[in-house]
């Protein structure tokens, strides 16, 4: 019987919110709000090129390279990244923040006549009420600063991204006000944002349908309709499918939910869940190479039990769950092996499952190991091992293991 034939989908019980087949496209911030997260590197620009290309090996559609109007080292490494774009003719599509001022969208400009490439201006401004309070601004001004940003870019041969920071808690008039002066200035993507990580699933629904029904459908233009959330409450990676399932054409995201305080969307994570859902079908066997190159150049920490990527998403040292994984290797069965204690398989993602041996292990993981070592299972051996494991506190090292094998009891 095929596989799907033993497990219930209690997650295919009702229609899809998401309809397979929707087009679905990803923006990758990791080398811009990503670096925004006050622990992190800033990394070399060989480090960055190096994450350009894991981003294009995964097929992710748009990158932001920069806020070259941040400085010159900005500006240095923004130009270098659309340069590796042009030169090497790659297919993803960069895009630059600015905020709305001449002086952040002039340096996206220059940038892009310099390399002769197509770069978006993501032009953003707050908006949200409490912002207006603090910062003394009307709604009046905003919209000339829109209109001016706007059309500033444009005139330049800039394709504009329209954003409003803290848009989830943005007023409707004003969200409706904001959003129709830059479409009808020249914007053709709005980019909807959950700032400071205050939406719900719900919430982010709501807004892009707001925004589908009385910004772009009104406009009769095109628009592109991006969601850009941050994870405060946990719900970012919720909150994208959902402004998905609205009606948005774009979800934002980092590797490792880089970015401001606790991050942006998981971009891996994203990766995952559009591919378990049968809405994407690309190759990720570089999705691990992907967040640890990332990790490694921001000098970040990838924690254990982080899904998928993380050292122990596919790592077992518990007797019953090693016990089912063995049955299920035994018969022949890679996808069994993968799915028996595991809703995400592993072969997905270029990885594998791996029994250990520790405190809470039985006899199948220790039979397991000296087979996957090819040493011998006398009776001697499995018990040693096994007496070693559950006085241990921690799971034991290959070179523990190989060790009590040779009759040599581990320190």
């Amino acid at each position: 019987m095929a596989l799907n034939e033993w497990i219930y989908d209690w997650n295919d019980a009702s229609p899809p919110l998401i309809p397979p087949g929707t087009p679905i496209l990803l923006n990758d911030e990791t080398l811009r709000d990503g670096l925004q997260n006050p622990s992190v590197y800033d990394p070399s620009i060989g480090e960055k090129i190096e994450i350009l290309h894991l981003m294009e090996a995964l097929g992710i559609e748009s990158a932001n390279i920069g806020l070259p109007g941040a400085g010159p080292r900005a500006y240095e490494h923004t130009e270098a990244l659309a340069r590796e774009i042009a030169t090497n003719r790659m297919r993803i599509k960069p895009n630059c923040a600015a905020r709305t001022h001449e002086n952040d969208i002039r340096p996206v400009v220059e940038i892009s006549q310099r390399t002769g490439i197509s770069i978006e201006a993501a032009t953003f401004l707050g908006s949200s009420p409490i912002r207006r309070l603090v910062e003394d601004w009307t709604v009046d001004h905003l919209e000339r600063t829109t209109e001016n940003a706007v059309k500033f870019a444009v005139s330049h041969g800039l394709s504009c991204m329209y954003v409003t920071e803290d848009t989830i808690r943005t007023d409707p008039e004003t969200v409706k006000r904001l959003y129709s002066t830059a479409v009808r200035n020249g914007a053709r993507a709005v980019v909807l944002c959950d700032t400071v990580g205050h939406a719900t699933p719900q919430g982010a629904y709501n807004l892009v349908q707001f925004m589908m029904k009385e910004v772009v459908k009104p406009s009769g233009e095109k628009i592109r309709v991006d969601w850009h959330g941050h994870n405060d409450r946990g719900l970012a990676v919720a909150n994208s499918l959902w402004a998905l399932a609205a009606g948005a054409n774009s979800v934002h995201c980092a590797a490792n939910a880089l970015g401001e305080r606790v991050g942006n969307t998981p971009m891996e994570l994203m990766l995952v869940n559009l591919t378990l859902l049968g809405l994407i079908n690309r190759d990720l066997s570089r999705l691990k190479e992907y967040c640890e190159t990332v990790a490694a150049a921001t000098h970040t920490a990838i924690p254990p039990n982080y899904p998928v990527i993380g050292k122990d998403a596919f790592r077992t040292a518990t007797g019953v769950h090693a016990a089912a994984l063995v049955k299920a290797f035994k018969k022949g069965d890679i996808a069994l092996a993968n799915s028996v204690y595991s809703g995400v398989p592993s072969h997905m993602f270029g990885l594998d499952q791996v029994i250990e041996i520790g405190p809470m292990s039985g006899k199948s993981n220790v039979l397991f190991w000296l087979e996957r070592h090819r040493i011998p299972a006398d009776e001697a051996t499995v018990s040693k091992i096994l007496d070693a494991a559950k006085h241990s506190a921690r799971v034991l090292t290959d070179s523990e293991l190989r060790a009590l094998c040779s009759g040599v009891i581990p320190h």
